[in-house]
């Protein structure tokens, strides 16, 4: 099997849409999340919203499995210093499998490449998974904040390349 992590040109929008939707719903079944109480989780994004991304100047990279896009993984430039990255997103059927942690370690060596010291990600909260996986990963937790259009607190976390 052929693993290949390959940044986005295309604009096969629908293909990176359904993958990060796949990904997240796990996670807004897990805490009862809809597209009526929170409509920017990923779990509910749409093509127009990869489209905006793209537009926006965000990098965005599939993690490909003998050429079926099976991972997703965004990084969007804050700063000279500091990168955002989002949608972290590996298919359901393909976790547990080392693919999440090669999205993450390309991402580091991407932000190094180009000069960052810091990577920032938010995550839900209540995912203490997710969050003992971070911190596996060498972030750490920096704060967190209510917003009044999310049913969930949302935990910022950072790590220093």
């Amino acid at each position: 099997m052929e693993v290949k992590i390959l940044e986005i040109f295309d604009d096969d929008y629908s293909l990176y849409a359904e993958v990060v939707s796949k990904s997240f719903l796990t996670v807004a079944r897990e805490f009862n999340f809809t597209e009526e109480n929170a409509p920017t989780n990923p779990a509910f994004i749409k093509p127009r919203h990869i489209m905006r991304m793209k537009e926006k100047g965000i990098n965005m990279f599939g993690l490909f499995l003998d050429n079926i896009c099976i991972g997703f993984v965004a990084v969007e430039k804050i700063d000279n210093e500091c990168f955002c990255m989002e949608r972290l997103s590996v298919l359901p059927e393909y976790r547990h499998k080392g693919y999440g942690n090669m999205l993450v370690n390309f991402i580091f060596d991407f932000v190094k490449k180009f000069g960052g010291k810091k990577i920032t990600i938010g995550i839900v909260n209540d995912n203490e998974i997710l969050k003992r996986w971070y911190i596996k990963k060498g972030f750490c937790q920096t704060g967190t904040k209510t917003f009044e259009h999310l049913p969930f607190e949302v935990g910022y976390m950072e790590r220093t390349i």
